[in-house]
């Protein structure tokens, strides 16, 4: 009876033990709560704590990635649309994300949707597609200022997708496509003026040295028999016709 007794307090004894000591790794700190009041945090590393009287509260330091569903946005111009984001949060002070918010990563993640619907409104469409640094600045600013109260760091917000209803998808690469045409036409007539120009210049220049003219035709001449053609067409000045054009003065009358 008596070994049975001190076997049993053995027992009772080395389950206490282990239950005073608690091993937290790098990455987690513990909130210690006795009789229901915080007295610190504690870790990493080996711990020792009252079983029965005190109560510990792990907490993950690491940095949380976080993907917000997609919300039903409708921008300053009135175009609906879909937008999900990820955000990047740690817990920089676990006693305040103990007991100051319930539970810290809900209220992250409503927050963070709440936010985005905010902010995206406040944008017209063509700014959200063109200024995402911006955008993403201005959430992870808000984001953090409201989490810091509750020992929460936002570090980084990034907006994921934009899915646009199809009608303005189609409005938008019509829209593309016509400002790609405009350019090619742009360029087109900037080639047709630049090559008039030059054209220019080179009559102006043949045009002082009629030798430069004769060899100008000649060599015209030799691209278009490289050809191989039947027909070639040799440009020649009317004036050199003038003599045959002049009427004879022995011609009868």
């Amino acid at each position: 009876m008596t070994g049975s007794f001190m076997l049993t307090i053995l027992i009772f004894g080395v389950a206490f033990l282990f239950s005073m000591i608690k091993i937290l790794p790098e990455w987690e700190r513990g909130v210690v709560l006795r009789l229901g009041h915080s007295i610190g945090i504690k870790g990493p590393g080996l711990i020792i704590i009252i079983p029965i009287i005190d109560k510990l509260l792990r907490v993950d330091t690491r940095t949380v990635t976080m993907d917000i569903q997609p919300q039903d946005v409708i921008t300053l111009d009135n175009v609906s649309m879909k937008v999900n984001a990820v955000v990047y949060f740690r817990v920089t002070n676990p006693e305040s994300a103990i007991t100051q918010i319930e539970d810290y990563y809900f209220a992250v993640s409503q927050l963070a949707q709440t936010t985005l619907r905010s902010i995206m409104g406040q944008f017209q469409m063509d700014d959200i597609l063109s200024k995402r640094d911006k955008i993403n600045q201005k959430l992870q600013i808000i984001l953090d200022d409201a989490t810091e109260q509750w020992g929460i760091k936002v570090t980084t917000v990034e907006v994921k997708h934009i899915d646009l209803p199809k009608e303005m998808q189609r409005a938008m690469a019509r829209q593309a496509e016509a400002e790609r045409e405009r350019r090619a036409k742009v360029i087109s007539a900037e080639g047709e003026l630049q090559r008039a120009q030059k054209l220019m210049e080179a009559a102006q220049k043949l045009a002082e040295s009629p030798t430069s003219m004769q060899l100008a035709y000649l060599q015209s001449l030799t691209e278009i028999a490289g050809d191989k053609t039947n027909t070639i067409v040799f440009p020649l000045p009317m004036e050199h016709f003038g003599n045959f054009l002049k009427p004879s003065d022995s011609s009868p009358t």
